[in-house]
């Protein structure tokens, strides 16, 4: 290809009058979104984008930096993969409610639906439950989606019968043998050792995620205990253990997630260090633990809180099922 067939840059007018809508879409949006949480009373907070700590899960892969100190020495810092851990301090410290529109980071994401760098919009309800948060959710939909849908109604389902009615299997206690016969039957060749969750991961992306919330929206509630990261545990109406969480999905996007939050510093350490355990199994530097956080978590009264995708968020309001369709600066080059 010559110089004269290369295609011109993304910001020549005429190329550019493509994305131009999507940020005045995200324009509007944002809008809609700071007032309404203007008119609930909340406070808005910019919290630090560099973080001692982003978070131990496995699954997430904060990009690390060297900062250099006054004294010449060196001390390490990750982008924050979410504000969660920022925000908390501040409850801790007795802000009633709060809502951060935050730019996050996660390494080794790259997709349809997935970036290294996008917005996440956050918030925290101290004495709300996850039924309280599933009505305020309902509400902010009804502000920025009404335009597309009308009336917004999600309707709740919890994790175990999203399979049961899918695959006839209940997640929460098939064996690994049952878990390994259902991605059989179903097409799924391949050969995850023995990680039962991984199997349970397998089956929910591809049989059970791509069909949530076509009707209507779903609140998808109740999920296996070792997917609690940082929410409570709790018993189900069937007895059974079960995270304390729920993910919203439309047309099979999840858009959302909330915890019914840990407050109990000893186990949430007792998480961490089993998560930095499974990191170097993994292979995965370990992250610091985040001895602040552990420390103000008794002084946090019980709360709820949820983090959005405001990029997905985008991509449903618009239509556009390409994450980087929505975004102003495309990602090869941001």
């Amino acid at each position: 290809m010559t110089g004269q067939d290369q295609p011109s840059p993304w910001w020549t007018p005429r190329r550019y009058a493509d994305r131009r809508p999507f940020l005045q879409a995200r324009t509007a949006i944002t809008r809609a979104l700071r007032a309404w949480f203007e008119e609930q009373g909340f406070a808005e907070v910019e919290t630090a984008i560099l973080q001692i700590s982003p978070g131990n899960e496995t699954h997430l892969h904060a990009p690390r930096t060297e900062l250099r100190q006054a004294d010449g020495s060196a001390a390490t810092r990750y982008l924050r993969t979410s504000p969660e851990f920022a925000c908390k301090k501040l409850l801790a410290a007795g802000e009633p409610k709060i809502y951060e529109f935050a730019r996050v980071f996660r390494d080794r994401e790259r997709g349809d639906l997935h970036l290294p760098e996008f917005t996440m919009l956050e918030w925290y309800r101290p004495g709300f439950s996850l039924k309280d948060l599933m009505f305020e959710v309902s509400d902010l939909l009804n502000v920025v989606l009404k335009a597309r849908f009308g009336e917004v109604r999600p309707t709740v389902l919890s994790y175990k019968h999203a399979f049961m009615d899918r695959l006839d299997l209940n997640p929460l206690k098939a064996t690994l043998k049952e878990l390994k016969d259902c991605c059989r039957r179903v097409g799924l060749n391949l050969d995850l050792g023995q990680d039962r969750l991984a199997y349970i991961d397998l089956l929910f992306s591809h049989m059970v995620e791509p069909s949530l919330g076509f009707d209507t929206a779903v609140f998808l509630t109740d999920f296996p205990p070792e997917l609690a990261s940082l929410a409570k545990t709790k018993l189900d109406e069937d007895g059974e253990l079960v995270a304390a969480r729920f993910e919203l999905y439309i047309e099979g996007l999840e858009l959302a997630n909330a915890y019914d939050e840990l407050i109990d510093a000893e186990v949430l350490r007792s998480r961490f260090e089993a998560d930095n355990a499974e990191r170097e199994k993994l292979g995965l530097y370990v992250m610091p633990i985040d001895e602040f956080l552990l420390a103000a978590l008794p002084q946090m009264t019980a709360c709820a809180g949820i983090a959005l995708g405001v990029d997905r968020l985008l991509m449903i309001a618009t239509e556009q099922m390409q994450l980087e369709k929505v975004i102003t600066f495309p990602a090869s080059i941001s």
